[in-house]
Parts: C-alpha cells; sequence; structure tokens
C-alpha cells in the first residue's frame, strides 16, 4: 500500500436533530452519508466507515450496501468519538501509512478537496483541511507515527489533544470557501444550509 487510507467517522447518535439522523438528510438526492463515502471512493484511497450497530442504525448500512467501502460496527460508539476513531484504526491495513479522518456531517467536502490533502502527504507532518483565510477545520491527515496516540484517546473529544501536543508539526491545506468548516448538527443548521443554496 503507497498511499494514506480515508476513515470515515459515521457511528454517531445525531443527538442534536431532535429524532432525525442528519447522516440520512438528503443532500444532492442521496443520503449525506452515501454522498461522503462517493466523494471519499473517489480518491482511489482505500475508505474505511465506522458505523453504530447495524441495529441501531440499519438506514445508514443500507444506505452503504455495495458502496466499496470496508463497513466497521463500532460496537462502543455510544461513549463518544473515540470508540470510532479507534475502531476504523483497528480495521486499517496493516501497511497504511497514514489516515485520512473525515467527519461524516460535513457536506461540502468534495473528492477534490480530499485529494489535495492526500496529494500534500509527505509522512511527516500532520494536514489539516483549512478554510481559504486559514481557519483550521477538517479533515486532518495523521501519519503512522500519529496512530498510538490517537488510539489511546477517550471520550469523545476526538484528536484535539493529539493535534495540540503534535502543533509543530501541524500544516494548514487550504481548502475552497468553508468547505473544512461546514458540519451541520441541528434541523436549523440544516434549513440554514439548505436556503443559503437555494
Amino acid at each position: 500500500m503507497t498511499g494514506p487510507a480515508i476513515l470515515l467517522l459515521a457511528a454517531g447518535a445525531s443527538s442534536r436533530m431532535r429524532g432525525r439522523d442528519k447522516l440520512m438528510e438528503e443532500v444532492a438526492g442521496r443520503p449525506l452519508i452515501a454522498g461522503r463515502v462517493s466523494a471519499a471512493r473517489a480518491t482511489g484511497a482505500p475508505v474505511v466507515v465506522t458505523l453504530p450497530p447495524r441495529a441501531r442504525a440499519p438506514a445508514r448500512w443500507q444506505a452503504l450496501d455495495g458502496s466499496g467501502a470496508m463497513l466497521v460496527d463500532a460496537a462502543q460508539a455510544a461513549e463518544g468519538m473515540a470508540a470510532s476513531l479507534t475502531a476504523g484504526l483497528a480495521a486499517l491495513p496493516a501497511a497504511c501509512p497514514g489516515v485520512l479522518v473525515m467527519l461524516a456531517d460535513m457536506p461540502e467536502i468534495t473528492a477534490a478537496d480530499l485529494s489535495t490533502l492526500i496529494d500534500a502527504f509527505d509522512g511527516t507532518a500532520i494536514l489539516r483541511g483549512a478554510t481559504a483565510d486559514g481557519t483550521p477545520g477538517h479533515p486532518v491527515l495523521f501519519p503512522r507515527r500519529d496512530f498510538p496516540a490517537l488510539a489511546a484517546i477517550t471520550g469523545d473529544q476526538g484528536a484535539r489533544g493529539v493535534l495540540k501536543t503534535e502543533a509543530d508539526r501541524v500544516r494548514l491545506v487550504p481548502l475552497p470557501g468553508r468547505h473544512a468548516l461546514t458540519d451541520l448538527d441541528t434541523p436549523e443548521d440544516w434549513a440554514a444550509w439548505r436556503a443559503d443554496r437555494l
């Protein structure tokens, strides 16, 4: 294996959506989660997706049937983002030189954005997606040397601690507009985003 893999974290509970599943919201005629996996697959990189147990989120699993991604049951997903991250890391190919961690609720990230990060990968720097004006965001590409630190994370903090500890190795990679910041967590977020796109 020569390049990084993409790890799509899609095991969250959509707890702020008041009964709706944000990853099943329709974007461009299909569920958001399906579009996110399609964008990741279009880069040519291996794609691993962490999901809640099938019984808790059958629609997500069904949306990704035949997607070509490796689907991983993050059995402890309810404990927070770290459990999803750990499950995904454990499923990566053995020789994987890096992992591009992608959040599933960011609808503006494109295959081109992901490729921009992958193309800049040097095996040493942590590459962090940013807005055009330099505000840090997502996705984030970690070299293999960071895998143990990522696997040691607990709770719902994500990789913030690793990014802080390794700040001198973090390099921002500008992506178009607000692609690196736009995440949609509430019905109001979705309504405002859709209104802006009309």
